[in-house]
């Protein structure tokens, strides 16, 4: 193995090594969900992308659109998201996250960066100055692969 993939997997194994370190922390509040993984899937794209059609939905879950559906009426039922028309297509239902839907989401991600800030903490400045010029060059190659971010 090279130089370079040596490095790669070692950034890999500590990447690990944190998601196991912050799936101790019993306090985060997805522990406290009551949802399957699929319905989290779905208020986290909403979180991020504010409203989806059926169809997109089931496009980015790799679902079919009967299944989004069952998905999507028990997060209505739970007061999580709504449907409305879409104001483009009125033949298009669009799901949004209600406002409880939004703490939720908002709350599960302020925990992890809650988390995060923990450990940030301990890093002496010159770290932490480190770390903020590979995380922009992290960011910069996520917008080359996946788009804006």
């Amino acid at each position: 193995m090279d130089d370079r993939e040596e490095l790669i997997t070692r950034i890999g194994e500590a990447q690990h090594a944190l998601g196991r370190a912050f799936s101790n922390d019993r306090s985060l509040p997805l522990l406290a969900l009551n949802l399957t993984m699929q319905q989290l899937k779905v208020t986290l794209i909403l979180a991020g992308r504010g409203s989806a059609s059926g169809q997109e939905l089931a496009a980015t879950l790799g679902a079919g659109l009967g299944t989004v559906t069952g998905i999507v009426d028990r997060l209505v039922a739970q007061g999580l998201v709504t449907r409305r028309e879409d104001p483009s297509d009125r033949r298009i239902r669009r799901v949004e996250l209600t406002d409880a839907g939004r703490r939720m989401t908002e709350e599960l991600i302020d925990a992890g960066l809650s988390g995060y800030r923990r450990l940030l903490d301990r890093l002496d400045t010159a770290t932490l100055r480190s770390l903020d010029d590979v995380m922009t060059k992290l960011r910069a190659a996520a917008a080359e692969v996946y788009g804006p971010c």
